[in-house]
């Protein structure tokens, strides 16, 4: 057992990605503003490899103050962009059982990165997996405050070179600034949103 050093967790190392898409992929520029898409994820021991628990509250009641110090980072990482899409991931080391990572994906962790980002009415979309350092892992993105807006389903794919050791968990979120280039499946739009309640 590692000893906690943020709250009840032992996190090992944060990792920040930006990337910044100026032009489709045919090479016609933006329709606007460049696509920024922010990956934040921390690296965690734990506690739980290589066993069956059955009673995960403990990581869940503490992650809170994992969703501020999340929501701390894409403020500072944003530097004053808006945030208009998110979704979340974890990747859990091959010691441990998916649903260890999935206890810090919950509500408890999500809320507080809503309210660094002024709000988010939609659910987040989210995946995960076990695998090991160099797992390609692919987030999903979708509108904040209402999940059908198509021009915002989006992915952004990630992979740490020295992450997740057998007994450790990824957490992983993704942020992006606007929809993807050149969207035009129609549907609901992005300025369309403001008044509803988000959760279509």
């Amino acid at each position: 057992m590692k000893a906690p050093n943020f709250g009840a967790y032992h996190i090992r190392k944060w990792f920040l990605q930006i990337d910044d898409t100026l032009a489709t992929e045919s090479g016609k520029p933006a329709d606007g503003e460049m696509l920024r898409k922010i990956v934040i994820a921390a690296c965690i021991h734990n506690p739980y490899a290589g066993r069956y628990e059955e009673d995960l509250s403990a990581w869940i009641d503490a992650s809170p103050e994992l969703g501020r110090e999340f929501g701390r980072r894409i403020q500072e990482a944003a530097a004053g962009q808006t945030i208009e899409s998110y979704g979340k991931a974890i990747l859990v080391g091959i010691d441990g059982d998916y649903e260890h990572g999935n206890a810090l994906l919950t509500n408890p962790a999500a809320n507080p990165i809503r309210d660094a980002l002024g709000g988010g009415k939609s659910w987040v979309p989210s995946t995960g997996k076990r695998g090991v350092p160099g797992t390609v892992l692919d987030i999903p993105l979708a509108h904040k405050d209402a999940l059908y807006v198509r021009s915002h389903y989006d992915t952004v794919s990630v992979s740490f070179n020295d992450a997740p050791n057998r007994d450790e968990v990824l957490v992983c979120w993704a942020f992006a600034t606007r929809g993807r280039l050149h969207a035009r499946l129609g549907g609901l739009k992005a300025s369309d949103v403001k008044g509803q309640d988000g959760l279509v």
